[in-house]
């Protein structure tokens, strides 16, 4: 008997627990409720990071994902922007609005574009953000600068978080094209805030922090994308670019067993122009 009990401990000290963790430009959530949903019962995320939700937090339609187990925190605004966080852990801490340079709340930006969620897991802690870069277009406008601040922005943020040695994830839409093999045409693409040298600068620096690109982590495979337009059948020609990604910070990194992207999705009815990206990691 007393074997028994031994042997049954060390299994559930020992026990492998796999957490599934995803991002997903919806694109607004009023109008991809429904695919929401369908998705979250066909791939059961464990924490799905949304971005562009176009909503106040107040109209947030809560009720049908909180009914499939997610706890829920937003950080809306209306008609624009906007990011979410769905989750099956509760929250043990959020945090809204990605700081200034110095750590400090960035009082003059009211873009509702980052959400920091964090969770205890059998490994230790694990923070998630969802973010959402701005766009950066048209580039002779006041658009690019601020863009390009925003990932200032971001790289100190990161340059703290890492300091701490902790498990992280920036997972999103970074409206950034990393790489030429990232498009489907990079000539298309020259001059394009997302293709710009400054924003795939900005880029390579986060990265080189230390932090692990998942995707291009597990596959160097041609035509990974992520988006394609509305417009001139770029679903149909398959001329679609990679701007979603989910940076890991080391203690994460090492976690990572997969990463995969949900292709298949926006072939659905009325469908985000973005799909869902997804990591596995062992938690």
């Amino acid at each position: 008997m007393l074997l028994r009990l031994v042997v049954a401990a060390r299994a559930f000290r020992f026990k492998t627990v796999f957490m599934k963790i995803a991002t997903w430009n919806i694109n607004g959530i009023k109008a991809r409720h429904d695919n929401l949903i369908a998705w979250l019962k066909d791939a059961q995320p464990d924490i799905a990071c949304l971005q562009e939700i176009k909503s106040v937090d107040e109209n947030f339609p809560r009720q049908e994902i909180e009914a499939l187990g997610y706890n829920l925190e937003t950080h809306g605004q209306k008609s624009f922007n906007g990011v979410a966080l769905l989750s099956k852990l509760p929250f043990d801490e959020v945090n809204r609005g990605l700081p200034a340079v110095n750590g400090e709340p960035d009082e003059t930006d009211d873009q509702a574009r980052f959400i920091e969620g964090t969770f205890s897991t059998d490994g230790g802690s694990l923070s998630v953000v969802s973010l959402y870069l701005p766009n950066g277009n048209p580039v002779e406008t006041e658009k690019f600068p601020y863009k390009l601040n925003w990932m200032e922005r971001l790289e100190a943020w990161a340059r703290r978080k890492l300091a701490l040695e902790e498990a992280f994830i920036l997972a999103g839409d970074y409206n950034v094209i990393p790489m030429p093999e990232d498009c489907h045409d990079p000539k298309a693409w020259e001059g394009d805030a997302l293709y710009r040298p400054e924003s795939r600068t900005a880029f390579r620096r986060l990265c080189n922090l230390g932090l692990t690109e998942a995707v291009r982590n597990v596959t160097d495979a041609a035509e990974t994308y992520t988006f394609w337009d509305y417009q001139a059948g770029a679903w149909q020609k398959n001329n679609g670019i990679r701007i979603d990604h989910l940076l890991m910070s080391p203690e994460a990194a090492r976690l990572l067993n997969s990463a995969e992207v949900d292709k298949h999705t926006r072939d659905w009815e009325k469908p985000s122009d973005h799909v869902p990206v997804w990591v596995d990691i062992t938690a």
